[in-house]
């Protein structure tokens, strides 16, 4: 079944829906999808390494506009906010993240819309902070665009390497991956 679905999303990056798909996921992941843009950009810089930067710009406007409605979400629709961080394991993310806001500020956007942590829990809790909406835009235009354009870049010039390696160890590299989100989901709790 993984080789299906990873067949699956390698011939979809291939299609000319591609860019819209990517568009989508990145907008969403950014308020409430669980899935980050990621699985879509990977296939889609491998598929078609001459438009990596494209997708990676693609990934990066979507994100942010994405990134607004999170912000909206937080500044006034406050109940699904506290919903989707509580799906996240945040209940008391206002609090939470408030805090962090007030100590670190932009650095609480900046470091974590580069990392795998979901961006959501940044820009609905932004949002429900009331944190500076201009600071907000650049913050996230700087982090998501350095960290998509970072991984088209990879992608790009070691790709077909990484590809054919992904390919003939999928079921151990997919194993890795759901022990480092599992760890890292853990490290929030601990940390949180």
């Amino acid at each position: 079944m993984l080789r299906k679905l990873y067949d699956w999303v390698i011939d979809l990056a291939g299609s000319r829906h591609a860019p819209l798909a990517l568009a989508i996921v990145s907008f969403a992941e950014s308020s409430c999808f669980p899935i980050p843009p990621d699985v879509m950009l990977a296939p889609m810089v491998l598929a078609k390494p001459q438009r990596a930067y494209l997708f990676a710009g693609i990934c990066t406007i979507a994100s942010v506009l994405g990134g607004l409605l999170g912000y909206a979400i937080g500044v006034w629709l406050a109940p699904l906010g506290h919903t989707i961080l509580g799906l996240f394991g945040h209940p008391q993310g206002q609090e939470e993240f408030h805090q962090w806001f007030a100590q670190w500020g932009v650095w609480i956007i900046l470091i974590k819309g580069l990392t795998p942590i979901p961006y959501k829990l940044v820009t609905i809790t932004a949002g429900l902070a009331r944190f500076d909406l201009f600071t907000f835009v650049w913050a996230s235009i700087v982090t998501r665009g350095a960290r998509f354009f970072l991984s088209a870049t990879l992608l790009k010039y070691f790709g077909p390497g990484i590809r054919a390696e992904v390919e003939r160890r999928l079921g151990l590299y997919s194993a890795i991956f759901a022990t480092l989100l599992v760890g890292a989901v853990v490290a929030l709790k601990v940390v949180g």
